[in-house]
């Protein structure tokens, strides 16, 4: 089956399951779930009250917008609301303030802090925090929080990584002095996305309940329906124009039920349903770095196993002529075009475009190439079915990928099939998760990855955390080369410096994690994150997605605006 088949099959099969199953659900999602409710529960002000109808009902059953209410739809449900667990992680986590934030270019300012410093040896970071920040709950911030905050995110070991930190110490209610065991180039980049929690109100539950000073407050969680937000009326910075917001979390096809039946206002899909024109919306597709490829284990089966018994290493793609054979025998923007029906961009590394990537990652589609490099290894096709092999061994292994995700299935697909034209065959399967965290040390994952952030480069490829049991580095790569420039990028004390050995990790000339290079990863598309909107609301100047854990659509809520059309 040839890639336009692909692509047109999965969106048949999404619209049809739209037309027949999901619409109803959807639409309850919205009116059973809504601000009223909570507010008869007592969960708002009298104030809150007062603006809490988020939706009315015209008589043919589609919802009309409030206009100072959102309803939203999103497929991936965070884990907790608890910034030192790894809440908005990468983004904004809204409901609490950060220290420092990220400005739409990637910049640095001020958000809780006023001001901060940086001794001449790298060590000491001095913030000074404004003294008008409340938590919802009435209590002043104080440099007492943002010290508590960044020592139980330490202790946590959780997706923040505060490891390099030696300790966080209040001096008083508005200075904090963070000291660092060695330089760490990316802990401003680290600290615009831990959310500052109250140590008066922290606990167990703080996480499915949480007390912050961002520009939204909590206001309840229903776990697989919905979470809701209103306008933290005491808010330091400018006031949001959305004042009341619905996150409803639906499957793709789901949501796009919704659009169709009108009962949301945003809701964001995939790039195998994006080109459905309906009526009232809009597409908008957010640039990424989001980015889907083949990880490819690049160690040998030698019987070992990870600490929780998974087999590590595959005897094909442990082969550098392997890996970058079928580097060379994708063509990317055929698979942009036909599978992501133009949404999205060929990927090359981890982080195409941010400042620290490397221009010479890049490489063309080249299969008479990729097979000279089969050939000149020693790999033939002997019996004549289309495989190349070598002592016995055919080319061929299983990429696995999460089922039901119809980007990743589609994608590996076409790629499977542009890499039998030089000599490899690729067995695509869907699984779940459970089985892909045993499967992925040895077998080929269609993997997603991508941060607006240098920090991912560190973790996808340094040794220490080659095969551990998490999804960083499954392929087991390392290097000796790599982990110095990995090392001096985290000491570096200008961002010059660090992008500098950020690109070297890459490829220095001679070596690197890049596809011409050790090729651990074969990357092939970043994705634009495809999103219905309403028209009549803007939803503000999106900065680049990272991967789609942690509500990215919604880092820059309060932007987010009602117009008239």
């Amino acid at each position: 089956m040839n890639i336009r088949k692909i692509s047109a099959l999965l969106l048949s099969m999404a619209l049809l399951l739209t037309m027949t199953g999901c619409g109803n659900d959807s639409a309850r999602a919205v009116e059973e779930h809504d601000f009223a409710k909570a507010a008869g529960e007592g969960a708002l002000t009298g104030e809150e009250k007062e603006n809490v109808s988020a939706r009315k009902t015209t008589e043919n059953g589609r919802a009309e917008a409030v206009r100072d209410s959102v309803v939203i739809a999103i497929g991936s449900e965070p884990e907790t609301l608890d910034p030192t667990q790894g809440w908005g992680h990468g983004n904004s986590p809204i409901v609490q303030s950060t220290l420092v934030r990220y400005t739409a270019d990637l910049a640095f300012e001020n958000d809780l802090a006023t001001d901060y410093s940086l001794s001449l040896d790298g060590l000491t970071w001095t913030f000074t925090i404004r003294d008008d920040a409340y938590f919802t709950d009435g209590e002043k911030v104080t440099a007492d929080d943002v010290a508590f905050t960044l020592e139980t995110a330490k202790a946590a070991q959780g997706s923040v990584d505060l490891t390099y930190m030696e300790s966080a110490v209040a001096q008083d209610d508005t200075t904090v002095v963070v000291t660092l065991q060695q330089p760490t180039s990316i802990f401003l980049n680290t600290l615009a996305s831990v959310g500052i929690v109250p140590r008066h109100a922290y606990g167990e539950d703080y996480g499915i309940a949480p007390i912050g000073s961002g520009p939204y407050r909590f206001v309840e969680w229903r776990p697989q329906e919905q979470i809701l937000f209103t306008a933290n009326e005491n808010y330091y910075g400018i006031a949001p124009s959305i004042k009341n917001v619905t996150v409803v979390f639906m499957s793709e096809d789901a949501a796009l039920a919704a659009v169709l039946a009108g009962e949301v206002d945003v809701a964001y899909s995939s790039a195998t349903l994006g080109r459905t024109e309906v009526a009232g919306y809009h597409v908008e597709a957010i640039p990424s770095a989001d980015n889907r490829g083949f990880t490819l284990p690049v160690l040998p089966d030698e019987g070992k196993t990870t600490t929780s018994g998974a087999p590590i290493g595959n005897d094909v793609t442990c082969n550098i002529e392997i890996r970058q054979a079928i580097a060379y025998a994708i063509d990317r923007q055929q698979i942009v075009d036909a599978v992501l029906n133009g949404f999205g961009r060929p990927a090359y590394s981890e982080n195409d475009g941010m400042p620290w990537n490397n221009p010479e990652v890049v490489i063309e589609t080249d299969i008479e190439y990729a097979r000279k490099l089969l050939a000149d290894a020693g790999w033939a096709d002997t019996d004549g079915d289309g495989i190349v092999e070598r002592g016995g061994l055919k080319a061929e292994f299983s990429c696995i990928y999460p089922a039901g995700d119809s980007v990743r299935q589609a994608v590996a697909m076409a790629a499977a099939e542009q890499a039998q034209k030089a000599g490899i065959r690729i067995h695509v399967e869907g699984t779940g998760w459970d089985e892909i965290m045993q499967r992925m040390f040895s077998e080929a994952v269609m993997m997603g990855w991508g941060s607006a952030i240098p920090n991912e480069t560190y973790y996808l490829y340094r040794s220490e955390g080659a095969c551990l049991d998490d999804f960083y580095n499954p392929e087991g790569y390392g290097s000796d080369v790599t982990d110095g420039y990995l090392n001096a990028a985290m000491k570096a004390l200008t961002a010059q410096e660090a992008n500098e050995n950020w690109q070297r990790v890459q490829w220095d000339g001679v070596t690197g994690t890049a596809m011409r290079g050790e090729c651990p990863w074969v990357w092939i598309v970043n994705l634009d994150h495809v999103t219905y909107v309403r028209d009549g609301l803007s939803i503000g100047s999106q900065p680049v997605h990272g991967h789609g854990h942690g509500l990215p659509l919604i880092q820059n809520l309060q932007e987010w605006e009602w117009r008239e059309l």
